[in-house]
């Protein structure tokens, strides 16, 4: 890929790109840009690599897919989901809150079924795409968009007690 193709995947992908880690991130922009950042500078190292320049976009969400995982090892959390219920932020306004309850339930399943879920449901890719992005069967995935499903259907549905 040359350099010129390489900024024209950039330009055309960045926003994408951004909002499927924001919501992979459950909402923590500040981690998602330094992902983003993070994958751009692998992919441009790398774009010799790809042969195939029509699948480049699914290229860099897999470069962004696998950068976050090594993100997420090597964060150890420091702020229990619950308590963050009760931060409040004086830089942001009640928008910045709008998605708290779907990061919050987001951030409880499973890292597979909910990079399966944002990119099948956020960036519209199909099953056998996010197969090919996250180095799994289509048939795995399938089963992490059950499960997902299931998870957030029990996770964000009011219990009856």
């Amino acid at each position: 890929m040359t350099r010129e193709q390489y900024i024209s995947v950039v330009e055309s992908t960045q926003r994408e790109l951004r909002r499927f880690l924001v919501a992979l991130c459950c909402g923590d922009s500040q981690l998602a840009d330094d992902i983003a950042q993070e994958t751009l500078i692998k992919a441009f190292i790398a774009r010799d690599s790809l042969a195939d320049t029509s699948k480049a976009r699914s290229w860099i969400f897999s470069i962004a897919h696998n950068t976050f995982i090594s993100q997420k090892r090597a964060i150890k959390p420091t702020t229990d989901v619950e308590e963050a219920y009760s931060l409040t932020s004086p830089e942001a306004g009640d928008d910045a809150f709008k998605y708290q309850a779907l990061y919050a339930a987001l951030d409880k399943l499973p890292p597979k079924e909910r990079t399966s879920t944002l990119l099948f449901y956020l960036e519209g890719y199909t099953i056998k795409e996010i197969a090919a992005i996250v180095g799994t069967s289509d048939d795995a995935v399938r089963q992490h968009l059950a499960r997902a499903r299931q998870h957030l259907r029990a996770i964000l549905s009011p219990s009856i007690a």
